[in-house]
C-alpha cells in the first residue's frame, strides 16, 4: 500500500500551452530528492480535462520514464464515459504504472448504482490496482461511503481518494472496508486530521510547492504524533487555503512559476492567476518557507 505524501503533480506547459516535458522531468527529479512518497500523474491538478487521450497517455508514460522506478506513479485515468475510462486505464496499465486513480464520472450525475457499475466495469476490464476518487465539488457527483464500501469488495479496487473534507467519512469507510483498503484525503486543509483519524495519506496540491514539509507532516501524522503534525500543518495552513483562491490548478501553477520551476503555461478555459491573488499567495508561500 502506498502511504504518506502523494503529490497531485501539475502538468507543466509552455506559454503556448504545449506540454513542457523538460520541466516535467525536473519536477519528478525534485520530488524524488525532496522525499515525496508517490506521484499522481494527470489528475485534476494535472489538467486531465484539457489533455486529449494521446497527450494524457504520453504524459503518464514520460512521468514513468523520468521516475525510473525511484518513486511510485499513480495515473489519473477517470472519465465521464466508461469506455474512455477503460481506454485510459488500459493505456496506463500497459505503460507500467503502480495504480490508477479514477474520478467519479463528472457532468453525467449517475446514480449510486451507476457509479458502482461504472467502476466495476473498469476494474473488470483492466487488471491493475485502482483507487476511487470522490470530489463532488468538481464533478457534481458524490460517491457515498456505502458505495465505496461496496466497491471495495472488488479485488483490484484498493482504495479511495476522499476529497469532500468531511472527516466523518474516513471512519465510516474504514469501518466498512478494513485496514487493507487505502484511504487518502484529497483535501489539504483537513488532511492532517484525516491521517490522525486513520487515513493513509494525502493526495496533495500543497506538496507541489513544499514537498519536504508535506512529507514530514504525513510521517508525523501517520506515526500518531499529533503535536508535531499539527505544528507543521499550522505553518502550511495559509498555503493550503490560498492555493484555492481560484480554481485548482491556477494558483499552484502560478506558485511554481514564481519559484522558477515552470513556465507560465495553462490551457483554456483555465486562465493565469488574477493579479489580486498574487500577494496573498506569495505571503502564504513565504510563511511556508517556499520563498
Amino acid at each position: 500500500m502506498i502511504k504518506g505524501n502523494v503529490v497531485a503533480l501539475v502538468t507543466p506547459m509552455h506559454e503556448d500551452g504545449a506540454v513542457d516535458y523538460g520541466a516535467l522531468r525536473r519536477l519528478v527529479d525534485w520530488h524524488v530528492e525532496q522525499g515525496t512518497d508517490a506521484i499522481v500523474s494527470v489528475g485534476t491538478t494535472g489538467e486531465s480535462a484539457t489533455l486529449d487521450e494521446k497527450e494524457h497517455c504520453e504524459v503518464i508514460a514520460r512521468t514513468l520514464e523520468y521516475a525510473a522506478g525511484r518513486i511510485p506513479v499513480i495515473a489519473g485515468t477517470g472519465a465521464n464515459a466508461t469506455s474512455e475510462a477503460i481506454r485510459l486505464t488500459r493505456c496506463a496499465a500497459e505503460a507500467g504504472v503502480d495504480a490508477c486513480l479514477l474520478v467519479t464520472p463528472y457532468y453525467n450525475k449517475p446514480t449510486q448504482e451507476g457509479l458502482y457499475l461504472h467502476h466495476k466495469a473498469v476494474a473488470e476490464a483492466v487488471d491493475i490496482p485502482q483507487i476511487l476518487y470522490n470530489v463532488p465539488g468538481r464533478t457534481a457527483c458524490d460517491m457515498l461511503p456505502e458505495t465505496a464500501i461496496r466497491l471495495s469488495a472488488i479485488d483490484n479496487i484498493v482504495g479511495i481518494k476522499e476529497a469532500t473534507g468531511e472527516l466523518a467519512r474516513i471512519g465510516t469507510i474504514r469501518q466498512g472496508t478494513g485496514p487493507d483498503f487505502a484511504i487518502y484525503s484529497g483535501d489539504d486543509a483537513t488532511g492532517c486530521e484525516a491521517m490522525l483519524q486513520g487515513a493513509d495519506g494525502v493526495i496533495s496540491v500543497t506538496s507541489n510547492v513544499v514537498p519536504a514539509q508535506m512529507t514530514a507532516l504525513c510521517r508525523a501524522a501517520l506515526a500518531g504524533d499529533r503535536e508535531q503534525a499539527e505544528a507543521i500543518d499550522g505553518r502550511l495552513a495559509p498555503l493550503h487555503r490560498n492555493l484555492f483562491l481560484e480554481s485548482n490548478p491556477i494558483p499552484v501553477k502560478w506558485a511554481l512559476a514564481e519559484m522558477g520551476l515552470i513556465e507560465r503555461g495553462i490551457r483554456l478555459p483555465l486562465t493565469w492567476l488574477s493579479e489580486a491573488c498574487h500577494e496573498p499567495l506569495r505571503e502564504a508561500m513565504r510563511q511556508a518557507g517556499a520563498l
